[in-house]
Protein backbone atom coordinates (compact mmCIF):
# COMPACT_ATOMS: atom_id res chain seq x y z
CA UNK A 1 0.00 0.00 0.00
CA UNK A 2 1.36 3.44 -0.88
CA UNK A 3 0.09 6.99 -0.39
CA UNK A 4 0.46 9.67 -3.06
CA UNK A 5 0.02 13.30 -1.93
CA UNK A 6 -0.91 15.93 -4.50
CA UNK A 7 -1.66 19.64 -4.37
CA UNK A 8 -4.28 21.24 -6.59
CA UNK A 9 -2.55 23.71 -8.94
CA UNK A 10 -3.63 27.21 -9.92
CA UNK A 11 -6.72 27.57 -12.10
CA UNK A 12 -7.80 23.95 -11.67
CA UNK A 13 -10.51 22.26 -13.76
CA UNK A 14 -14.04 22.41 -12.37
CA UNK A 15 -14.24 18.84 -11.02
CA UNK A 16 -12.15 16.61 -8.80
CA UNK A 17 -11.21 13.85 -11.25
CA UNK A 18 -10.02 16.34 -13.86
CA UNK A 19 -8.08 18.37 -11.29
CA UNK A 20 -6.33 15.30 -9.90
CA UNK A 21 -5.44 14.10 -13.39
CA UNK A 22 -3.71 17.43 -13.92
CA UNK A 23 -2.03 17.45 -10.51
CA UNK A 24 -0.59 13.93 -10.19
CA UNK A 25 3.03 13.48 -11.31
CA UNK A 26 3.48 12.08 -14.80
CA UNK A 27 5.52 9.18 -13.46
CA UNK A 28 2.52 8.04 -11.41
CA UNK A 29 0.79 7.15 -14.71
CA UNK A 30 -2.69 7.62 -13.24
CA UNK A 31 -5.23 8.20 -15.97
CA UNK A 32 -8.39 10.17 -15.33
CA UNK A 33 -10.49 7.00 -15.63
CA UNK A 34 -8.40 5.23 -13.02
CA UNK A 35 -8.55 8.25 -10.72
CA UNK A 36 -12.35 8.21 -11.08
CA UNK A 37 -12.36 4.57 -9.95
CA UNK A 38 -10.15 5.37 -6.98
CA UNK A 39 -12.46 8.23 -5.98
CA UNK A 40 -15.51 5.94 -6.21
CA UNK A 41 -13.69 3.31 -4.12
CA UNK A 42 -12.99 5.81 -1.32
CA UNK A 43 -9.25 5.79 -1.92
CA UNK A 44 -8.99 9.60 -2.17
CA UNK A 45 -8.99 11.84 0.88
CA UNK A 46 -9.26 15.63 0.79
CA UNK A 47 -9.38 18.52 3.27
CA UNK A 48 -12.82 17.43 4.50
CA UNK A 49 -12.21 13.70 4.61
CA UNK A 50 -12.95 10.98 1.99
CA UNK A 51 -13.74 12.43 -1.43
CA UNK A 52 -16.17 10.17 -3.28
CA UNK A 53 -17.72 12.53 -5.83
CA UNK A 54 -15.78 12.84 -9.10
CA UNK A 55 -17.67 16.07 -9.83
CA UNK A 56 -16.77 17.75 -6.53
CA UNK A 57 -15.37 21.25 -6.86
CA UNK A 58 -11.78 21.90 -5.83
CA UNK A 59 -9.70 24.94 -5.01
CA UNK A 60 -6.10 25.93 -5.60
CA UNK A 61 -3.74 24.75 -2.87
CA UNK A 62 -5.95 21.96 -1.53
CA UNK A 63 -4.11 18.76 -0.70
CA UNK A 64 -5.39 15.28 -1.52
CA UNK A 65 -4.05 11.88 -0.54
CA UNK A 66 -4.49 8.95 -2.93
CA UNK A 67 -4.17 5.44 -1.51
CA UNK A 68 -2.77 3.01 -4.08
CA UNK A 69 -3.12 -0.71 -3.46
CA UNK A 70 -0.31 -3.01 -4.61
CA UNK A 71 -0.89 -4.80 -7.92
CA UNK A 72 -3.11 -7.84 -7.54
CA UNK A 73 -1.88 -11.16 -8.94
CA UNK A 74 -4.01 -12.57 -11.71
CA UNK A 75 -5.02 -16.18 -12.19
CA UNK A 76 -3.96 -16.23 -15.83
CA UNK A 77 -0.97 -18.54 -16.07
CA UNK A 78 2.17 -18.03 -18.11
CA UNK A 79 2.46 -20.26 -21.17
CA UNK A 80 5.56 -20.76 -23.32
CA UNK A 81 4.05 -19.73 -26.65
CA UNK A 82 6.28 -18.54 -29.48
CA UNK A 83 5.87 -14.85 -30.25
CA UNK A 84 6.95 -12.87 -33.32
CA UNK A 85 8.41 -9.70 -31.81
CA UNK A 86 8.85 -6.62 -33.98
CA UNK A 87 10.32 -4.49 -31.18
CA UNK A 88 10.92 -4.73 -27.44
CA UNK A 89 12.43 -2.47 -24.79
CA UNK A 90 11.99 -1.92 -21.05
CA UNK A 91 8.64 -0.15 -21.48
CA UNK A 92 6.79 -1.82 -24.34
CA UNK A 93 6.71 -4.67 -26.80
CA UNK A 94 5.34 -4.77 -30.36
CA UNK A 95 3.93 -8.15 -31.39
CA UNK A 96 3.11 -9.47 -34.87
CA UNK A 97 0.11 -11.61 -33.88
CA UNK A 98 -0.88 -14.63 -35.97
CA UNK A 99 -4.48 -15.22 -37.00
CA UNK A 100 -6.24 -17.53 -34.57
CA UNK A 101 -4.68 -16.12 -31.39
CA UNK A 102 -7.00 -14.41 -28.90
CA UNK A 103 -5.46 -11.33 -27.28
CA UNK A 104 -6.90 -11.61 -23.76
CA UNK A 105 -8.28 -14.63 -21.86
CA UNK A 106 -12.08 -14.90 -21.82
CA UNK A 107 -14.54 -17.61 -20.74
CA UNK A 108 -14.34 -19.29 -24.14
CA UNK A 109 -10.55 -18.86 -24.46
CA UNK A 110 -8.92 -19.23 -21.03
CA UNK A 111 -5.50 -20.21 -22.38
CA UNK A 112 -3.31 -19.97 -25.45
CA UNK A 113 -3.82 -16.22 -25.61
CA UNK A 114 -1.37 -13.40 -26.21
CA UNK A 115 -1.55 -12.50 -22.52
CA UNK A 116 -0.57 -16.05 -21.53
CA UNK A 117 2.40 -15.81 -23.88
CA UNK A 118 3.42 -12.38 -22.60
CA UNK A 119 3.35 -13.51 -18.98
CA UNK A 120 5.88 -16.22 -19.89
CA UNK A 121 8.03 -14.01 -22.12
CA UNK A 122 8.17 -10.90 -19.92
CA UNK A 123 8.06 -12.49 -16.48
CA UNK A 124 8.77 -10.07 -13.65
CA UNK A 125 9.32 -7.13 -16.00
CA UNK A 126 5.54 -6.63 -16.11
CA UNK A 127 4.55 -3.97 -13.59
CA UNK A 128 1.17 -3.29 -12.05
CA UNK A 129 -0.86 -1.84 -14.90
CA UNK A 130 -4.34 -0.60 -14.06
CA UNK A 131 -4.11 -2.17 -10.60
CA UNK A 132 -3.39 -5.68 -11.86
CA UNK A 133 -0.16 -7.55 -12.48
CA UNK A 134 -0.75 -8.29 -16.13
CA UNK A 135 0.43 -7.09 -19.53
CA UNK A 136 -0.86 -3.64 -20.45
CA UNK A 137 -3.17 -4.35 -23.35
CA UNK A 138 -3.63 -0.92 -24.91
CA UNK A 139 -5.57 -2.02 -27.99
CA UNK A 140 -6.71 -5.32 -29.45
CA UNK A 141 -7.19 -6.97 -32.79
CA UNK A 142 -9.71 -9.73 -33.41
CA UNK A 143 -8.78 -13.37 -32.93
CA UNK A 144 -8.79 -14.10 -36.67
CA UNK A 145 -7.15 -10.83 -37.70
CA UNK A 146 -3.37 -11.00 -38.02
CA UNK A 147 -0.77 -8.29 -37.56
CA UNK A 148 0.75 -5.68 -35.29
CA UNK A 149 -0.20 -4.48 -31.85
CA UNK A 150 1.70 -2.79 -29.03
CA UNK A 151 1.60 -3.86 -25.39
CA UNK A 152 2.81 -1.78 -22.44
CA UNK A 153 5.30 -3.22 -19.96
CA UNK A 154 5.23 -0.30 -17.51
CA UNK A 155 2.56 1.96 -16.04
CA UNK A 156 4.12 5.01 -17.64
CA UNK A 157 4.11 3.39 -21.08
CA UNK A 158 0.53 2.19 -20.62
CA UNK A 159 -0.63 5.68 -19.70
CA UNK A 160 1.21 7.32 -22.61
CA UNK A 161 0.13 4.80 -25.22
CA UNK A 162 -3.49 4.85 -24.05
CA UNK A 163 -3.49 8.64 -24.41
CA UNK A 164 -2.29 8.37 -28.01
CA UNK A 165 -4.95 5.84 -28.94
CA UNK A 166 -7.60 7.95 -27.24
CA UNK A 167 -6.43 11.03 -29.15
CA UNK A 168 -6.35 9.02 -32.42
CA UNK A 169 -2.70 9.98 -32.99
CA UNK A 170 -1.45 6.38 -33.20
CA UNK A 171 -1.16 5.34 -36.85
CA UNK A 172 -2.88 2.08 -37.87
CA UNK A 173 -3.22 0.77 -41.40
CA UNK A 174 -4.80 -2.53 -42.35
CA UNK A 175 -4.80 -4.49 -45.60
CA UNK A 176 -7.89 -6.45 -46.52
CA UNK A 177 -9.26 -8.51 -49.39
CA UNK A 178 -12.89 -7.62 -49.96
CA UNK A 179 -15.82 -8.28 -52.25
CA UNK A 180 -16.59 -5.54 -54.78
CA UNK A 181 -14.51 -2.45 -55.54
CA UNK A 182 -14.38 1.15 -54.37
CA UNK A 183 -15.62 3.36 -57.21
CA UNK A 184 -16.26 7.06 -56.65
CA UNK A 185 -18.76 6.99 -59.53
CA UNK A 186 -20.87 4.27 -57.91
CA UNK A 187 -24.23 5.91 -57.01
CA UNK A 188 -25.10 3.11 -54.60
CA UNK A 189 -21.90 3.70 -52.66
CA UNK A 190 -22.37 7.47 -52.67
CA UNK A 191 -25.90 6.98 -51.40
CA UNK A 192 -24.86 4.87 -48.41
CA UNK A 193 -25.45 6.78 -45.13
CA UNK A 194 -22.22 8.07 -43.61
CA UNK A 195 -20.17 7.55 -46.79
CA UNK A 196 -18.27 10.36 -48.53
CA UNK A 197 -15.26 10.52 -50.83
CA UNK A 198 -12.11 12.48 -50.06
CA UNK A 199 -9.17 13.49 -52.22
CA UNK A 200 -7.58 10.58 -54.06
CA UNK A 201 -10.87 8.65 -54.23
CA UNK A 202 -10.47 7.68 -50.57
CA UNK A 203 -13.69 6.36 -49.11
CA UNK A 204 -14.56 7.90 -45.73
CA UNK A 205 -17.05 5.98 -43.60
CA UNK A 206 -18.33 7.86 -40.55
CA UNK A 207 -21.13 6.27 -38.52
CA UNK A 208 -22.01 5.33 -34.98
CA UNK A 209 -21.33 1.75 -33.94
CA UNK A 210 -22.87 -0.20 -31.09
CA UNK A 211 -23.85 -3.68 -30.01
CA UNK A 212 -26.32 -5.33 -32.36
CA UNK A 213 -29.85 -5.12 -30.91
CA UNK A 214 -30.59 -8.85 -31.33
CA UNK A 215 -27.19 -10.55 -31.69
CA UNK A 216 -25.00 -9.59 -28.72
CA UNK A 217 -21.89 -11.05 -30.36
CA UNK A 218 -22.06 -8.55 -33.23
CA UNK A 219 -21.63 -4.82 -33.71
CA UNK A 220 -23.86 -2.74 -35.95
CA UNK A 221 -24.31 0.74 -37.41
CA UNK A 222 -26.72 2.39 -34.98
CA UNK A 223 -27.86 6.00 -34.49
CA UNK A 224 -27.06 5.88 -30.76
CA UNK A 225 -23.69 4.09 -30.97
CA UNK A 226 -20.15 5.42 -30.56
CA UNK A 227 -18.63 7.65 -33.24
CA UNK A 228 -16.42 5.67 -35.64
CA UNK A 229 -14.43 6.74 -38.70
CA UNK A 230 -12.67 4.47 -41.22
CA UNK A 231 -10.91 5.50 -44.43
CA UNK A 232 -10.55 2.95 -47.22
CA UNK A 233 -8.39 3.24 -50.35
CA UNK A 234 -8.44 0.89 -53.33
CA UNK A 235 -5.01 -0.69 -53.87
CA UNK A 236 -5.78 -3.30 -56.56
CA UNK A 237 -8.91 -4.61 -58.25
CA UNK A 238 -9.41 -8.15 -59.51
CA UNK A 239 -11.65 -9.91 -62.01
CA UNK A 240 -13.50 -9.12 -65.20
CA UNK A 241 -15.77 -7.39 -64.44
CA UNK A 242 -14.02 -6.25 -61.23
CA UNK A 243 -15.41 -8.34 -58.39
CA UNK A 244 -12.86 -8.12 -55.58
CA UNK A 245 -10.12 -5.82 -54.33
CA UNK A 246 -7.12 -5.34 -52.11
CA UNK A 247 -7.96 -2.36 -49.93
CA UNK A 248 -6.03 -0.31 -47.39
CA UNK A 249 -8.06 0.75 -44.37
CA UNK A 250 -6.95 3.44 -41.94
CA UNK A 251 -8.53 3.72 -38.51
CA UNK A 252 -9.29 7.12 -37.04
CA UNK A 253 -11.15 5.50 -34.17
CA UNK A 254 -10.78 1.94 -32.90
CA UNK A 255 -14.18 0.42 -32.17
CA UNK A 256 -14.85 -3.30 -31.89
CA UNK A 257 -14.98 -4.94 -35.36
CA UNK A 258 -14.90 -1.43 -36.88
CA UNK A 259 -13.37 -2.21 -40.29
CA UNK A 260 -15.48 -5.35 -40.74
CA UNK A 261 -18.73 -3.57 -39.88
CA UNK A 262 -17.95 -0.46 -41.93
CA UNK A 263 -16.97 -2.40 -45.04
CA UNK A 264 -20.09 -4.55 -44.80
CA UNK A 265 -22.16 -1.38 -44.31
CA UNK A 266 -20.88 -0.23 -47.72
CA UNK A 267 -21.63 -3.56 -49.39
CA UNK A 268 -17.91 -4.35 -49.50
CA UNK A 269 -17.72 -7.16 -46.95
CA UNK A 270 -14.37 -8.80 -46.27
CA UNK A 271 -13.64 -12.12 -47.95
CA UNK A 272 -13.89 -14.97 -45.45
CA UNK A 273 -15.70 -12.93 -42.78
CA UNK A 274 -18.13 -15.41 -41.17
CA UNK A 275 -19.98 -12.74 -39.19
CA UNK A 276 -20.27 -9.69 -41.45
CA UNK A 277 -19.48 -11.11 -44.89
CA UNK A 278 -23.12 -11.89 -45.56
CA UNK A 279 -24.25 -14.26 -48.28
CA UNK A 280 -22.08 -12.71 -50.97
CA UNK A 281 -20.03 -15.30 -52.85
CA UNK A 282 -17.04 -14.73 -55.10
CA UNK A 283 -17.99 -14.95 -58.79
CA UNK A 284 -16.39 -17.82 -60.72
CA UNK A 285 -17.16 -16.02 -63.96
CA UNK A 286 -15.28 -12.90 -62.83
CA UNK A 287 -12.47 -14.45 -60.78
CA UNK A 288 -11.91 -17.91 -62.24
CA UNK A 289 -10.06 -20.31 -59.95
CA UNK A 290 -9.57 -17.57 -57.36
CA UNK A 291 -13.30 -17.68 -56.62
CA UNK A 292 -13.10 -21.13 -55.05
CA UNK A 293 -10.16 -20.07 -52.88
CA UNK A 294 -12.03 -16.95 -51.78
CA UNK A 295 -15.12 -18.96 -50.88
CA UNK A 296 -13.02 -21.39 -48.85
CA UNK A 297 -10.93 -18.74 -47.06
CA UNK A 298 -11.30 -19.65 -43.37
CA UNK A 299 -11.13 -16.21 -41.73
CA UNK A 300 -11.72 -12.56 -42.43
CA UNK A 301 -8.96 -11.52 -44.85
CA UNK A 302 -7.73 -8.68 -42.65
CA UNK A 303 -4.16 -7.88 -41.58
CA UNK A 304 -2.83 -5.09 -39.34
CA UNK A 305 0.02 -4.16 -41.65
CA UNK A 306 1.33 -0.90 -40.18
CA UNK A 307 1.58 0.55 -36.67
CA UNK A 308 3.15 3.84 -35.70
CA UNK A 309 3.27 5.84 -32.45
CA UNK A 310 5.49 8.05 -30.34
CA UNK A 311 7.39 6.09 -27.70
CA UNK A 312 5.80 7.27 -24.45
CA UNK A 313 9.12 7.33 -22.57
CA UNK A 314 11.89 8.09 -25.08
CA UNK A 315 9.79 10.35 -27.30
CA UNK A 316 11.06 8.64 -30.45
CA UNK A 317 8.64 8.22 -33.33
CA UNK A 318 8.37 4.48 -34.01
CA UNK A 319 6.94 2.81 -37.10
CA UNK A 320 6.50 -0.88 -37.91
CA UNK A 321 5.34 -2.84 -40.96
CA UNK A 322 4.27 -6.46 -41.26
CA UNK A 323 4.09 -8.39 -44.55
CA UNK A 324 0.93 -10.24 -45.46
CA UNK A 325 0.80 -13.68 -43.82
CA UNK A 326 1.05 -16.71 -46.15
CA UNK A 327 -2.69 -17.41 -46.30
CA UNK A 328 -3.59 -13.88 -47.42
CA UNK A 329 -0.59 -13.67 -49.74
CA UNK A 330 -1.60 -16.94 -51.40
CA UNK A 331 -5.15 -15.70 -51.97
CA UNK A 332 -3.81 -12.40 -53.30
CA UNK A 333 -1.58 -14.24 -55.77
CA UNK A 334 -4.59 -16.19 -57.06
CA UNK A 335 -6.59 -12.98 -57.37
CA UNK A 336 -3.82 -11.40 -59.40
CA UNK A 337 -3.95 -14.38 -61.79
CA UNK A 338 -7.70 -13.93 -62.35
CA UNK A 339 -9.03 -12.70 -65.74
CA UNK A 340 -8.58 -8.98 -66.26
Amino acid sequence: MSILSVTIPANPPDRLDKALALAVPEDAALSRSRLARLIAEGAVTGPDGPATDVKARVAEGQEYRITLAPPEPVETRAEAITLVIAHEDDDLIVIDKPAGMVVHPAPGSPSGTLVNALLAHCGDSLSGIGGERRPGIVHRIDKDTSGLLVVAKSDRAHHGLAAQFEAHSARRRYLALAHGVIDAADPRLRGTPGVTFEEGATLRIATHLGRHPTDRQKQAVLPQGRHAVTRARLVERFGRPPAAMLVECRLETGRTHQIRVHMAHCGLGLIGDPVYGGARRASVRALGAAADAARAFPRQALHAAHLGFVHPVSGLDLSFDSPLPPDMQGLLDLMRAAPS
